[in-house]
Protein backbone atom coordinates (compact mmCIF):
# COMPACT_ATOMS: atom_id res chain seq x y z
CA UNK A 1 0.00 0.00 0.00
CA UNK A 2 1.10 3.64 -1.04
CA UNK A 3 1.60 6.02 1.85
CA UNK A 4 -1.33 8.54 1.36
CA UNK A 5 -0.74 11.25 3.87
CA UNK A 6 -1.51 14.58 2.81
CA UNK A 7 0.14 17.80 4.58
CA UNK A 8 0.66 21.38 3.71
CA UNK A 9 2.99 20.80 0.66
CA UNK A 10 0.42 18.51 -1.41
CA UNK A 11 -1.83 21.11 -1.91
CA UNK A 12 -2.34 22.66 -5.56
CA UNK A 13 -2.84 26.58 -5.67
CA UNK A 14 -2.23 28.65 -8.45
CA UNK A 15 0.59 30.71 -7.23
CA UNK A 16 2.90 29.50 -9.50
CA UNK A 17 0.93 29.47 -12.80
CA UNK A 18 0.69 33.00 -13.81
CA UNK A 19 3.90 35.02 -13.90
CA UNK A 20 4.09 37.32 -11.73
CA UNK A 21 5.79 40.10 -13.41
CA UNK A 22 3.54 39.32 -16.40
CA UNK A 23 0.94 40.87 -14.75
CA UNK A 24 0.20 44.35 -16.60
CA UNK A 25 -1.43 45.98 -12.93
CA UNK A 26 1.67 45.44 -11.38
CA UNK A 27 4.02 47.08 -14.28
CA UNK A 28 1.69 50.14 -14.28
CA UNK A 29 1.69 49.69 -10.45
CA UNK A 30 5.87 50.18 -10.75
CA UNK A 31 5.82 53.23 -13.45
CA UNK A 32 3.26 54.72 -11.32
CA UNK A 33 6.16 54.67 -8.45
CA UNK A 34 8.88 55.65 -10.39
CA UNK A 35 6.97 58.77 -11.60
CA UNK A 36 5.63 59.58 -8.25
CA UNK A 37 9.81 59.58 -7.11
CA UNK A 38 11.01 61.63 -10.25
CA UNK A 39 8.35 64.35 -9.15
CA UNK A 40 9.51 64.56 -6.02
CA UNK A 41 13.38 64.29 -6.71
CA UNK A 42 12.63 67.26 -9.23
CA UNK A 43 11.24 69.43 -6.60
CA UNK A 44 13.69 68.57 -3.94
CA UNK A 45 15.84 69.42 -6.76
CA UNK A 46 14.29 72.78 -7.79
CA UNK A 47 14.36 73.67 -3.55
CA UNK A 48 18.20 73.17 -3.70
CA UNK A 49 18.81 74.91 -6.64
CA UNK A 50 16.70 77.61 -5.33
CA UNK A 51 18.55 77.66 -2.10
CA UNK A 52 21.97 78.07 -3.62
CA UNK A 53 20.92 80.79 -5.59
CA UNK A 54 20.21 82.76 -2.14
CA UNK A 55 23.48 81.24 -0.75
CA UNK A 56 25.29 83.16 -3.59
CA UNK A 57 22.95 86.16 -3.44
CA UNK A 58 23.91 86.89 0.57
CA UNK A 59 27.76 85.82 0.06
CA UNK A 60 27.52 88.55 -3.01
CA UNK A 61 26.06 90.90 0.06
CA UNK A 62 28.11 90.15 2.63
CA UNK A 63 31.29 90.79 0.52
CA UNK A 64 29.85 94.19 -0.49
CA UNK A 65 29.44 95.33 3.21
CA UNK A 66 32.83 94.03 3.69
CA UNK A 67 34.05 96.47 1.27
CA UNK A 68 32.14 99.02 2.51
CA UNK A 69 33.63 98.97 6.34
CA UNK A 70 36.68 98.53 4.92
CA UNK A 71 36.35 101.88 2.61
CA UNK A 72 35.47 103.55 5.81
CA UNK A 73 38.57 103.48 8.05
CA UNK A 74 40.51 106.02 8.21
CA UNK A 75 44.13 105.07 6.70
CA UNK A 76 44.45 101.77 4.59
CA UNK A 77 47.02 99.64 7.14
CA UNK A 78 48.82 96.96 4.91
CA UNK A 79 48.23 93.42 6.18
CA UNK A 80 51.93 92.26 7.07
CA UNK A 81 52.29 95.41 9.30
CA UNK A 82 48.45 94.41 11.38
CA UNK A 83 50.07 90.96 11.87
CA UNK A 84 53.50 92.00 12.86
CA UNK A 85 51.84 94.68 15.47
CA UNK A 86 49.76 91.19 16.83
CA UNK A 87 52.82 89.02 16.98
CA UNK A 88 54.99 91.83 18.87
CA UNK A 89 52.45 92.00 21.61
CA UNK A 90 52.93 88.66 22.92
CA UNK A 91 55.42 87.55 25.25
CA UNK A 92 58.11 85.37 23.93
CA UNK A 93 58.03 81.62 25.77
CA UNK A 94 60.47 82.09 28.27
CA UNK A 95 64.34 80.21 27.27
CA UNK A 96 66.12 78.29 29.40
CA UNK A 97 64.47 75.58 31.69
CA UNK A 98 62.43 72.59 29.97
CA UNK A 99 58.78 73.98 31.28
CA UNK A 100 56.05 72.19 33.63
CA UNK A 101 57.01 68.33 33.39
CA UNK A 102 54.33 65.68 34.76
CA UNK A 103 55.53 62.23 35.53
CA UNK A 104 53.32 59.83 36.17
Amino acid sequence: MANLSRGLKNIRTLSRRADQRALPYRTYMQITCLEMEKARRDLERKAASRRIAELDTRIGEIEEEKQALLQKIPGSFPKNSMRQASVEAKAPPPKGGTGFRIRY
